[in-house]
């Protein structure tokens, strides 16, 4: 019986002795500790429980830590969790940090830490500085003073310019900018064919106005890829303006029609009524002549020369109708 308690008590002490120890193995990364000793690199134990207290993943740190020391980089483990406990990515800073000390480009880690955390990928930013980025442009129409369009497409050759990188502009606004010379450029030409003859009059343009002011990066060259010859644009307005001027004329003549309708619907009511009044004044004459019997103020033999007088009018007016020439027209 002593026996077998002996030997419960010895498996209960095993059984607690190797849970410390995977506590322990799992809260510690021993094995990070030896590998950084191996390579030379002196992370003390209590910096590796004192980022595991602080929820941070040694490995994210002294990996980085040793490729730096390896590099001859002189960094320190406090710079290294500052920058990540601020949100920064540490491998790429150090990629970049090495990729600039093997090119020679001038850049500390304060520098590298402050790209990084602006948003910008510095490890390109380094690789761009080395090996220029070639930055195509969409299609850009411009009209030349002729009238005819012209769709132009550039590749521009930019590298990487270190000191401007934090608060410079970035890729869009050397496209828009160098868009915006294509136009000036050809709007300012006499003919279409001047730019189709010598295509480096953009180019040479462009690079004067000095696009890259303000930008994360350094313009090299300006290459026109590509010009085309679009619409007629100038013939088109033309067409468009005598369709305008067309209308406008044939909305001023049916104006004036409209007007001289009025006027002659005007003159036919003023001979209709003078008309009326002639016929009202004719029909006074009777009354006057009638009057003029009864008060005998006029004689019966008046009368009848009166009407000898319109009998020969009205003769002579029909003579002087079927006499008149026919005009053929009518």
């Amino acid at each position: 019986m002593y026996m077998v308690d002996s030997m419960i008590w010895v498996f209960m002490v095993l059984i607690v002795a190797l849970i410390f120890v995977l506590v322990f193995l799992r809260f510690i990364p021993v094995g990070l500790w030896i590998t950084s000793l191996a390579a030379g690199v002196h992370v003390s134990i209590a910096s590796l429980v004192g980022m595991r207290l602080r929820r941070i993943q040694p490995k994210r740190l002294v990996e980085p830590l040793i490729k730096a020391r390896k590099a001859g980089l002189d960094m320190s483990l406090a710079k290294l969790e500052t920058h990540y406990l601020a949100g920064g990515n540490v491998d790429r800073v150090i990629n970049a940090l090495i990729a600039a000390q093997r090119s020679n480009i001038e850049m500390p880690f304060e520098k590298a830490s402050a790209i990084d955390l602006a948003g910008r990928d510095v490890l390109q930013a380094v690789q761009m500085s080395v090996t220029p980025k070639v930055i195509e442009t969409p299609v850009v129409a411009a009209i030349a003073k002729d009238g005819i369009e012209l769709r132009a497409k550039a590749r521009v050759t930019v590298r990487t310019n270190i000191e401007r990188l934090v608060g410079g502009a970035g890729e869009e606004t050397i496209i828009a900018r160098v868009g915006e010379g294509i136009v000036t450029t050809v709007g300012s030409s006499e003919t279409h064919k001047q730019v189709l003859e010598n295509p480096d009059l953009i180019s040479q343009t462009v690079l004067n106005k000095g696009l890259d002011a303000g930008t994360a990066y350094e313009i090299l060259s300006i290459d026109i890829a590509d010009v085309d010859v679009g619409r007629n644009v100038g013939a088109q307005l033309q067409m468009d303006q005598a369709e305008a001027d067309r209308r406008i004329a044939q909305a001023r003549a049916e104006e004036r029609r409209a007007m001289a309708v009025a006027h002659e619907q005007e003159m036919k009511a003023a001979v209709q009524e003078m008309r009326a009044r002639v016929v009202e004044a004719e029909a006074e004459v009777p009354k006057a002549m009638a009057a003029a019997l009864r008060d005998g103020k006029m004689g019966v033999m008046d009368y009848y020369q009166m009407q000898n007088l319109v009998a020969d009018t009205t003769m002579r007016e029909g003579i002087a109708k079927a006499s008149a020439p026919v005009d053929p027209k009518k």
